[in-house]
Parts: C-alpha cells; sequence; structure tokens
C-alpha cells in the first residue's frame, strides 16, 4: 500500500514538472496571465503623439519655404507668377480659411444611467454615434452644396476620412470623442432640407427619439473655417467623366 503511495505521489510531481516545463516554454519566461497585448485605441494615441510632433515639424519647415519664396518673388517674376497661382488653388483644395453663413450639426451619444431600461428592440450599440452617422450628416451636408466643411477642429478636404474606433472618432490622425462638431458653410436653408430629407440622417434622427442621441443644428450669419495645415498625401485620381 505504501509503495502503490509513493509510486503515485512520484507520478504526481512528474506530471507537475511537465506542466511547469510546458508553461514556462509557453509563456516564454513571462507571466502568462499578464495581458500583453495593446488596443488599437492605444496605438492610434501613439501614432497621433507622433503625427503631432511631425506635423509641428512640417509647418515650421512650410514656414521658412513661404518666407523663402516671398523673397525670392520679389526680384523673380517667374517666381511670383507661380506662388500666385498656387495660392489661387489654395480655396479650392481646402487649404485657405473661408468665412460666410453656415451651419453647424452636433451629435452625441445618448445618456446612460443604470436605472435606465432600455427601449424593446434596442441594444447598447444603439446608444453610441458611429462612423456611419457622422458620414450620413457630412454626406448630406454636401448634397446641401456645402463650400467648405470642417469635422472638430480640422478642415475637411478631398483626402479626409472619417473612421471610428470603438466610440472614438479618428480624422487624420488625430483622435476625437463625442460629442461631434460638423461645421459647413453654405446656405443655411438650402443645408436643413438636404439633412432633412438625407434617408441616412431621418433614421438616426429616430434613435434620437427612442433612445436619446442627440442630434443639435445651429445655423450661422457667418462663421469662419481655418485652413486645412495638415498633410496632402493623395496617392491616386482619376478624372471624372
Amino acid at each position: 500500500m505504501h509503495r502503490l503511495w509513493r509510486v503515485a505521489v512520484l507520478v504526481v510531481f512528474a506530471a507537475a514538472g511537465t506542466l511547469f516545463a510546458v508553461s514556462f516554454h509557453t509563456a516564454g519566461g513571462t507571466d502568462l496571465r499578464s495581458d500583453q497585448r495593446t488596443s488599437l485605441a492605444d496605438l492610434i494615441r501613439v501614432q497621433e503623439r507622433r503625427l503631432a510632433d511631425t506635423a509641428r515639424t512640417v509647418n515650421r519647415l512650410a514656414a521658412e519655404v513661404d518666407a523663402q519664396t516671398q523673397g525670392v518673388a520679389g526680384s523673380d517674376k517667374g517666381v511670383a507668377a507661380a506662388r500666385d497661382r498656387a495660392e489661387s488653388y489654395g480655396s479650392a483644395v481646402g487649404l485657405a480659411a473661408v468665412r460666410g453663413p453656415g451651419l453647424t450639426v452636433t451629435l452625441d451619444d445618448a445618456p446612460r444611467s443604470a436605472d435606465r431600461l432600455l427601449p424593446e428592440g434596442t441594444s447598447p450599440d444603439d446608444l453610441v454615434v458611429h462612423q456611419q452617422d457622422v458620414q450620413s450628416v457630412v454626406n448630406a451636408l454636401w448634397a446641401g452644396n456645402a463650400e467648405a466643411m470642417q469635422i472638430m477642429d480640422q478642415r475637411v478636404v478631398s483626402t479626409s476620412a472619417v473612421r471610428c474606433v470603438g466610440n472614438t472618432l479618428v480624422l487624420q490622425g488625430r483622435v476625437y470623442s463625442p460629442p461631434y462638431v460638423i461645421t459647413a458653410i453654405g446656405d443655411p436653408e438650402r443645408l436643413h432640407r438636404a439633412l432633412d430629407s438625407s434617408p441616412e440622417v431621418q433614421l438616426y434622427r429616430q434613435y434620437v427619439e427612442l433612445v436619446g442621441l442627440r442630434y443639435d443644428t445651429k445655423q450661422h450669419d457667418s462663421v469662419r473655417l481655418p485652413g486645412y495645415t495638415g498633410p496632402l498625401d493623395l496617392q491616386h485620381a482619376r478624372v471624372a467623366r
């Protein structure tokens, strides 16, 4: 009996040793319970800081180029003509500040509380503003003949893309949390009509009534949008036919 007990103990110790060895090999000497995965949001924030540093460098170098170009243009007619031609394109591509009448749309998540029950047929996912909601407002404003647009504090240009990661908005390398503010310059009445006639915006506004999402509009007699100062990294272009 004692012999069987000793054999059983040896078997248990051998199995435990094998388990420890396998665990060490799998973990590579690290704690298996530690979470070494970096969230996508954290990666975006790191890249956002790097982008901000790069943007400051680009702005400084651009200012130096502008100063030197302006100096040369004073004595070189060819350089002066090229500079004037380049500046004339600034408004069309969103590089120049613009001012005019317009409209601001604000979207925000629904308020949450422990004692508030969700309406039947809805889920927690319906309480947040999604990428398609922001994009729907942007598309409707362009359809309303918006002349220029800004999302949060950034001017929208041809290379701008609206993306969401979780409940945050990523625009041109920077991360924003709700509320999301979209401002467009154009005829305010026409912009209002475009928003009212958009099926996607109408669907969002149904959830405003259902779960308490925020949808506010504010009309401006005059509003100023700054010029775009980020990189223009367009890789492909095709002429519309």
